[in-house]
């Protein structure tokens, strides 16, 4: 990983244009050659990006990160203040909390919950970008990748959708539907869900355990 901090000016164009002015600014050129520029504060969350398949030209004073669509990202740099590189090894991957791995666990045991007739393939279906959480087919026979969360936000949904976009390559696999299950979805992932033709499921821990719920209940 590449770290760089320095006075720069960055200027997209592709499907929109977008233009940061001149300040000081952390630029993050990653191994699989994606490139961010992140600021002091927005949290994890870069001001601009450009995602792999891309490459980095460096010329005096200009970097420019183009891909294979013709979207550019142009770096203006003013004054360089830090540059350095580190390698990190390889990744060993997330390791999920109790509950998370534990609603993975139970709803494989329990998959009628996302429908009546759907039966489990496995757990952890390993894929080159990572496992899915599930893979199961539903009651026509239909191949559906569900991505777990204890809660369900934006960054979830785009995990799923990259799991799809990878699976549908898959002739033996194809067509594959998306769920998107958690214990709690955020409106604006379940409108980005929904949009992509992504079901989503809320999961009741506590139902799955077998443990009945204090609520009242209608019925």
């Amino acid at each position: 990983m590449r770290l760089v901090i320095a006075r720069c000016q960055v200027d997209y164009a592709g499907r929109l244009t977008a233009h940061l002015p001149m300040a000081t600014r952390l630029l993050l050129v990653k191994a699989d050659g994606s490139v961010s520029v992140h600021s002091d504060d927005r949290a994890y969350k870069p001001l601009n990006w450009m995602s792999p398949p891309c490459w980095l030209t460096e010329e005096p004073g200009t970097w420019t990160v183009a891909n294979k669509g013709g979207e550019k990202l142009v770096i203006t740099l003013e004054e360089v203040l830090h540059d350095s590189a580190h390698e990190l090894g390889a990744e060993p991957g997330l390791v999920k909390d109790g509950v998370e791995a534990h609603l993975q666990e139970l709803l494989a045991e329990h998959i009628t919950t996302l429908g009546d007739g759907y039966s489990l393939i496995r757990r952890e279906y390993m894929t080159a970008i990572g496992p899915v959480d599930i893979l199961c087919r539903d009651a026509v026979g239909t191949t559906v990748a569900v991505e777990i969360k204890r809660r369900g936000e934006i960054d979830g949904v785009e995990q799923l959708t990259r799991y799809l976009e990878l699976l549908n390559r898959d002739p033996l696999l194809a067509p594959v539907h998306g769920v998107f299950a958690a214990q709690l979805i955020k409106p604006q992932a379940r409108t980005l869900a929904e949009d992509r033709g992504i079901r989503c499921v809320t999961l009741d821990y506590n139902g799955l355990r077998g443990i009945e719920s204090d609520e009242f209940r209608l019925f």
